[in-house]
């Protein structure tokens, strides 16, 4: 049963990410697979967003008039994000914030109860609409659709050189801590699964990553912590 889980996509269990002698073969078999089919998760990376971004244009349009409408500042939030191998690259987000909101209140970390949080943004940010506009940046190629999520320089500052290792792969619009609670987890364990992903990706994890995607949407699953908080760092 133990075998079964694992090919299914069970969470490990915590612990098990670490380093251990089955760490080479992992690593080995991940290099076989051409870091999880790399040209052919790229073409389907490039196919698949521009059909979602021709599909989703009247959704972005209305979501971005009803931004105009309700607070001032621009349509998008672009944030200096950290990509595979530490190049840094500029993420697009709908703004879901009063401008300048990164230097008041809480600074980076966000409540569910923040009051800079834009009407229009709440409802963004309850069903992860917000992030709709990465799929530029799956055009641009500085992120895949599945993959761990891109953080900031100062959570990167951070790192062991065991966490350092979730910079191995493209960061995502999705991905295995995603669907296995997000905010919910720790932070050291969220790195984990990203990890855990780094050294199993394939084509047919990305499958039922996202396949789990939509039930964890619905459910707003871990879109803030357990308390309510959240920092905004690579969510």
């Amino acid at each position: 049963m133990a075998r079964i889980r694992r090919r299914c996509g069970a969470a490990p269990r915590r612990g098990a990410l670490r380093p251990r002698r089955t760490r080479g073969a992992a690593r080995a078999r991940a290099a076989r697979r051409g870091g999880g089919g790399a040209p052919v998760k790229r073409l389907c990376d490039l196919a698949g967003s521009l059909v979602l971004l021709a599909l989703l244009s009247p959704v972005l349009a209305v979501i971005a008039l009803a931004i105009v409408i309700d607070s001032r500042g621009p349509v998008f939030y672009r944030q200096e994000r950290i990509g595979r191998g530490g190049a840094p690259f500029r993420i697009f987000k709908f703004r879901t914030m009063v401008v300048d909101a990164e230097h008041k209140g809480l600074g980076l970390a966000v409540a569910a109860d923040d009051e800079r949080i834009t009407r229009v943004g709440r409802v963004l940010r309850r069903w992860s609409l917000d992030e709709l506009p990465q799929l530029l940046n799956v055009v641009a190629g500085d992120m895949s659709i599945v993959g761990p999520r891109p953080t900031v320089a100062s959570q990167v500052e951070r790192y062991d050189d065991f966490q350092r290792r979730r910079l191995e792969a493209l960061p995502g619009i999705t991905g295995w801590a995603q669907v296995n609670g997000r905010n919910d987890l720790p932070w050291e364990r969220r790195i984990e699964f990203d990890v855990w992903y780094v050294d199993h990706r394939s084509l047919a994890r990305d499958f039922v990553i996202l396949m789990r995607t939509p039930a964890a949407l619905l459910g707003k699953r871990g879109v803030y912590g357990g308390d309510g908080v959240t920092k905004d760092l690579g969510e």
